[in-house]
């Protein structure tokens, strides 16, 4: 695992968008708002909520890293705490207790981020909000079956930022002092 990905922040996210679903949520909805959240959070903040690797798949694009624990395939590191296995095409709340005062790992301007995003897209089916990711998410290219890195470069582009090149080094930067932090 990276260094500077917070595996424990991201389930977070994921616990506050299954909690409004009702505390079950399809993953391709979830990866969807995950996406969306941390791009809205670009478009507001300049910064990534997770820093984590976006790449395009063939249904729109994901944070990487956030998708492989949603999966199973990466070290629980705190994941478990909030949420539970993938069963089918679902993962849920490790806990019916959840409240959003267990956020801990996430900022007031993160949650009302969150809370904007779960109110654009959060009644949308996982198809429609996939569908919405392509027609509107510039930045995703059809991967062809694949997956293709999608710079941040590039999506601060989408959202019409200047010089996106310095703050795709911005989050370069974070990444390596939240690495050094941890050390």
């Amino acid at each position: 695992m990276a260094d500077w990905y917070n595996p424990r922040k991201a389930s977070q996210i994921a616990a506050y968008f299954a909690q409004r679903e009702g505390g079950k949520i399809n993953v391709l909805k979830l990866v969807k708002l995950i996406y969306l959240a941390d791009r809205n959070f670009m478009k507001a903040f300049d910064s990534s909520m997770i820093n984590d690797n976006l790449v395009s798949m063939d249904h729109g694009p994901v944070n990487s890293r956030t998708l492989n624990f949603i999966n199973g395939l990466a070290e629980d590191s705190g994941w478990s705490e909030f949420i539970t296995d993938r069963e089918n095409h679902f993962i849920g709340l490790a806990s019916s207790e959840f409240a959003d005062s267990d956020l801990d790992e996430l900022s007031r301007a993160e949650i009302g981020i969150l809370e904007k995003t779960w109110s654009e897209f959060g009644g949308m089916t996982r198809w429609q909000i996939r569908d919405y990711t392509h027609d509107h998410c510039p930045e995703w290219e059809d991967p062809d079956g694949s997956s293709n890195p999608i710079p941040y470069e590039r999506v601060f582009k989408a959202l019409g930022k200047s010089k996106p090149s310095e703050l795709d080094e911005r989050i370069r930067t974070d990444r390596w002092i939240s690495s050094v932090l941890r050390d």
